[in-house]
């Protein structure tokens, strides 16, 4: 038969009205002749609380029991919707990521996926079930321990499931009808996309929007695995939501499919820091070990005083998410402390934004950034850090011009327009 996976998120799965509009939703796909693979999150708010359970019982606490404790919410979304299919009299079971097993890396709560042996759930179809209801988020070390993926897993142990099954597709659903050319939220004007290629997706997601966990889709681009996104609450058909899908599906892109947007950013700059070769390994290396996340980098053309001894100096600037500005901060310390690197002070900006334009289309037209920074000057809104790749432009500037910066930019790439 043919194969879906099907992943419900929290939301979809916040109580038990919610998980029997879902088990509709895989009825009716096994109506049409799937076997179908459904991976769930946790109900709404469960991860939370088991999360606070384990903070409030210990400080410091052993990563193994945390994940054995915060991967519980999983296993009993699960069986409720293993019997909520059952009761609609279709053959179903549940299975917790040691049944299938899910094997994985001893990285807890944050572990990889090493491989899903499909023999355990292939016999159980072999019987005449239809419906493998798998706990997302979670699966099993060498060691025999429960890990967890890290938050966001279940997006991507769906993905894994459709690799590795050969699926069809995977259907992600979610409380949006679909991946729109920027929030809705922010301007009435952002319209749903048909369809948007993995390499688009993979930028939005990486640069905030967060409809799809960034990792799932480095698996679905990898592996290519037709993606949907679409809402657990408005009737769907097989032309709904927004497909996720390999850059050949999509017959003619527009030169930028969206506007993203971070507003927890910072800018962090090491003044007159030491201008030699090795410089930059020597301030990023540590950032690096430290777990902070650098993302756009510039640095200063390089000045030396007249009549000063000392070598040539610049300064260097780059962003990081705002809740690790201390870790970089300590980062730089210790690396003066080990005489890696000198500069006279740190000057950090925790009041900015980060917005990007993002689109395959870019890679053959000019002036997508004569039109952007256009666009950004005539709202007065000024520049601080610019980064590109092949397929985005981004810029850092004031958080609070962040709103009127994405409405600017949607109008003058004409994104409502299909």
């Amino acid at each position: 038969m043919p194969l879906l996976v099907m992943k419900f998120g929290g939301t979809s799965v916040a109580d038990l009205a919610r998980i029997e509009n879902a088990a509709k939703k895989v009825q009716a796909e096994v109506a049409r002749g799937y076997d179908v693979i459904v991976i769930v999150s946790a109900m709404s708010g469960e991860t939370n609380k088991m999360v606070g359970f384990v903070e409030g019982t210990s400080k410091l606490y052993d990563a193994r029991e945390y994940d054995a404790v915060v991967s519980s919410g999983e296993n009993v979304t699960a069986g409720l919707m293993a019997l909520r299919l059952q009761e609609m009299g279709i053959a179903a079971r549940s299975w917790q990521g040691w049944q299938v097993p899910i094997n994985t890396t001893s990285a807890h709560s944050s572990a990889r996926f090493v491989s899903i042996p499909r023999d355990n759930i292939d016999a159980k179809f072999a019987e005449g079930f239809k419906v493998a209801v798998v706990a997302g988020f979670q699966g099993v070390s060498a060691e025999g321990r429960v890990t967890t993926l890290g938050r966001g897993g279940s997006d991507t142990t769906a993905v894994a499931f459709a690799a590795a099954f050969g699926a069809e597709r995977c259907d992600i659903y979610t409380d949006v009808d679909g991946v729109y050319t920027t929030d809705p939220r922010i301007t009435n004007k952002a319209r749903k996309l048909d369809k948007i290629a993995f390499e688009e997706m993979l930028e939005l997601a990486s640069l905030g929007a967060k409809v799809l966990q960034t990792r799932s889709v480095e698996l679905a681009m990898r592996y290519k695995v037709r993606l949907r996104v679409l809402s657990s609450f408005e009737e769907t058909d097989e032309n709904s939501g927004t497909l996720v899908c390999d850059e050949d599906e999509i017959m003619e892109s527009k030169v930028v499919s969206g506007v993203a947007y971070s507003r927890d950013e910072a800018k962090v700059t090491l003044v007159r820091v030491e201008d030699r070769p090795g410089i930059a390994a020597a301030i990023f290396g540590p950032l690096a070990e430290a777990g902070v996340n650098v993302d756009m980098i510039v640095q200063n053309i390089s000045e030396v005083e007249v009549g000063s001894s000392k070598g040539a100096t610049t300064d260097m600037t780059f962003s990081c998410p705002t809740n690790q500005v201390a870790r970089a901060q300590k980062a730089m310390e210790d690396a003066v402390a080990a005489g890696m690197i000198t500069y006279d002070g740190i000057v950090v900006d925790s009041d900015v934004a980060k917005i990007s334009v993002v689109g395959i289309g870019m890679r053959s037209h000019a002036g997508v950034a004569a039109t952007m920074f256009k666009a950004l000057s005539k709202e007065n809104v000024n520049i601080k850090v610019i980064a590109t790749s092949e397929i985005k432009i981004s810029v850092l500037i004031d958080r609070k011009y962040m709103e009127l910066a994405v409405q600017a930019l949607h109008d003058a790439f004409e994104l409502e327009k299909a």
